[in-house]
This record gives C-alpha cells, sequence and structure tokens, in this order.
C-alpha cells in the first residue's frame, strides 16, 4: 500500500489529508508516513531471513529521534558516525551492543563516549585511528572491539560525491594496508578485533557493485584467516537506492538474494546498514506557493522552502517528483521552483512541468524522508522545520518548528564591545 495517496484530488498521508495538517502546523515541515516506515524496515530485516544479520539503521538518513525510536522498537541497530548520532541513539532506546561507529574522523571524546558505552564495534578507516582507539580503551581500561574499513575500489555508478568505495575517495583504505592494519592491531593489548567493513556508496541501482565488492572482502577475510585472525562481523554497509524518478533499484529481496547467494560459504555474522532505502519514500517535504512570477524565457514558482530546508536539488541536481497536496484542472506549466534563499542555487526543480498552481496552493516534494532535514541548516537566519509524524487516522509534531529565539541559542555579545 502506498501511503501517500490521493482521495478525491486531495493527497493524504495514511487516513490524514495533508491539508490539514498544514493548517494546524503551518509550512513548510517534513511528514513522515509511521505505516511506510514500519513496512520497509520489516521488508528489509524478512529479506535476509535465516541469516545471521544485524539490521542497523543509518542515522545519517534520517535522524529524528521519533524515527529512530520507531525502529529500535523493531529491533534494528543503529550505524552511527558521530558522538551526536550516539548520543541520539541512546536516548531513541537502541542497545549499546546494536551500534556499530562508523566515520572517517572520530574525536577522541567520541572515541571515548563509544567505549564507555560498549558500542558493538568501531568501524577503523586509518593505521592512526586504531593507534588512538587503542590508547584511549588504554586510558579509559577498557577492551576495543574493531572492524577495520577495506576500500574494495569498486565503481557503485552513483553520484560522485556519495561514492564511497572508489580508491580517490576518502574512506577506508585498500586491502593491502588492511592487512597490515590487521596485524598491528593483533599486537595491540587493547584492541579486539571482531569484524571487518565495507561500504561502497549511497544510492545504488543495481546489485552487481555490491557483490563485486563482497568479492574482494571475502578473498580479505580468508587471507587473515590462513594468519589465524577470525574475522566474526561482516559490515556490508548500506547504499541501496531508492525511486525518485525512473530508477529501478533492486528490492530488498533481490539484494538480499545476492548478498547470501555470494557469502553461501562463509561463516560471518552479517551487518547491514540501510538508511535511504528505510525513509526515503517514508517521508515528503510540505511547502505553500508565495508567489508566481514570469520572466523573459522563465517561469517561476516561489514556494516557502528553500534550499536549507532541502539542499539535495542544489547539491548533487538530485530530481524530487513535485506535486500539488489538492488537485484542481489538469494544466500544467513548465516552471522553476525556488524559494526565497538569495542564491540563483536556491531551488528545488528546474525546468519542470508541473500543475498550474497559484499562489497560496499546496505542494508535496516527494521522497524527501531521507537527507531532507538532517542536511537542512538555518542559512540566512531561515528557522529550521517542523517534523511531523502520521499513523493511521493521527499525527504528531516529532521536532517543533524553530523560534527565533532558538535560533540564537547560545550565542552572546563579548563583555569587551563595551570598553
Amino acid at each position: 500500500m502506498h501511503h501517500f495517496s490521493y482521495k478525491d484530488n486531495e493527497m493524504y498521508c495514511e487516513e490524514v489529508p495533508i491539508q490539514v495538517i498544514a493548517e494546524k502546523v503551518g509550512t513548510p515541515f517534513y511528514l513522515y508516513s509511521h505505516a511506510t516506515l514500519k513496512r520497509h524496515f520489516l521488508a528489509f530485516q524478512h529479506a535476509f531471513e535465516g541469516t545471521q544479520r544485524l539490521v542497523c539503521y543509518s542515522a545519517k538518513a534520517n535522524s529524528n529521534l521519533a524515527v529512530m525510536s520507531l525502529i529500535a522498537g523493531l529491533g534494528g541497530g543503529l550505524d552511527i558516525v558521530s558522538g551526536g548520532e550516539l548520543y541520539r541513539g541512546l536516548k531513541a532506546g537502541f542497545s549499546p551492543n546494536k551500534i556499530v561507529y562508523s566515520g572517517v574522523g572520530k574525536r577522541l571524546d567520541e572515541i571515548d563516549l563509544a567505549l564507555e558505552h560498549g558500542v558493538l564495534m568501531l568501524n577503523v578507516e586509518s593505521l592512526e585511528e586504531l593507534k588512538a582507539i587503542d590508547q584511549r580503551a588504554g586510558l579509559l581500561n577498557k577492551r576495543a572491539p574493531i572492524a577495520i574499513r577495506v576500500n574494495p575500489d569498486v565503481d557503485s555508478r552513483t553520484h560522485p560525491y556519495i561514492s564511497t568505495g572508489l580508491k580517490k575517495n576518502k574512506f577506508g583504505i585498500n586491502a593491502e594496508a588492511a592487512m597490515e592494519g590487521y596485524k598491528l592491531a593483533r599486537e595491540m593489548e587493547h584492541i579486539d578485533i571482531v569484524g571487518i567493513d565495507c561500504h561502497i556508496g549511497s544510492q545504488i541501482t543495481r546489485v552487481q557493485p555490491f557483490e563485486d565488492a563482497l568479492g574482494s572482502v571475502k578473498k580479505l577475510v580468508n587471507d587473515l584467516k590462513e594468519m589465524r585472525i577470525d574475522i566474526k562481523y561482516l559490515d556490508m554497509g548500506g547504499g541501496l537506492g531508492i525511486t525518485y524518478d525512473d530508477e529501478s533499484p533492486p528490492h530488498p529481496d533481490e539484494y538480499a538474494k545476492a548478498i547470501v547467494r555470494s557469502l553461501k560459504d562463509a561463516s560471518l555474522h552479517l551487518i547491514l546498514e540501510p538508511g535511504r532505502v528505510i525513509v526515503g519514500n517514508a517521508g515528503i517535504l510540505v511547502t505553500r506557493v508565495l508567489y508566481r512570477k514570469s520572466g523573459d524565457i522563465k517561469k517561476f514558482v516561489i514556494a516557502d522552502a528553500a534550499m536549507n530546508d532541502l539542499i539535495r536539488p542544489t547539491l548533487y541536481g538530485a530530481y524530487h517528483a513535485i506535486q500539488p497536496v489538492v488537485q484542481s484542472t489538469g494544466k500544467t506549466i513548465v516552471a522553476d521552483v525556488v524559494g526565497p534563499i538569495c542564491e540563483t542555487g536556491d531551488f528545488l526543480a528546474v525546468d519542470r512541468e508541473i500543475p498550474d498552481v497559484k499562489q497560496g496552493d499546496l505542494l508535496a516534494v516527494m521522497s524527501a524522508g531521507a537527507y531532507g532535514f538532517t542536511m537542512s541548516s538555518n542559512y540566512c537566519s531561515r528557522l529550521k522545520v517542523a517534523e511531523v509524524m502520521v499513523k493511521d487516522d493521527g499525527f504528531h509534531v516529532v521536532r517543533d518548528r524553530q523560534t527565533y529565539e532558538d535560533l540564537m541559542a547560545g550565542e552572546s555579545i563579548p563583555d569587551f564591545f563595551d570598553q
């Protein structure tokens, strides 16, 4: 069932008219479907039925406390890349032994926090980081469970900004360096080798790159076994894509079959880190048309949502479908849908055929549940928007819209200005 759908020409989220939410909450706002989030997570979980696995939701895709709490309640684990995400994850109810700490630049205080709480493992991305983790574990009188992130040099055929598995990317280390890292880790007093990690990118729409990466990683696991270094966990990362426009990404079942088939001879506990595939199509951004404007060569629809609210179109040239919340005539126009920010790059769509909307109409920017609010900012001192979750015929504001007081929280004017 699709939980964003039209009934009598009006868009609903589950059983709630979106127009009703807009009247109560104001615009812009992010809107999430509880039913869709639950369905997507369980579909991914069930795809690997019969396999030793831990499905660790990727917090960076959408770190709203309610979203994360829902997934924790379904038995999920968590993939984090910062101390802040660890803090959020614990507040959301994730058990520390289901949390995997990834990321290329962990600060010492963040390493300490992870060790103090007892996360499942830290994915190491450089030999210097490995030494730092060993040192911090010694100071805290802890054992540090680690995996080394291997860069398999696999082209995932995604946007270069979200490709992570090539030699030129900043992530992980090559197989040769990883072997040296594992040898070094084996001799360290406060390190426990528990896994191996691999991640090749995001918004991947083919299974083959995952299979290629697995081939490289399995060879490394076998080489380590010959050195009497046994690996328990294989962290395959995330990256499975969704449909924004005309993409045809594999279903989680197809993805799972390919992964399991590639691992049939390996006795490994699989860790998966889906993010976008869980939340991407479970959320939309609702915005209101402020004005219409016609230039010499273009038409513009000026909305109250901007690049600070959803930066993906500006940053990646990403496509998000834009639909009217209330359908009217069948007439369409070709226009740029833009926001109020003083940047030419402030757009949600360029040269897009859209319904002939008028001032005050509501628009739904689709597939905005992932990397939407989490990448938003206060650029131009714009307030961060509200987040709302619908369940059945009710809705709840799961993040209040910022106020102007919130905007300046923590700022101060130095005393020496008066001197």
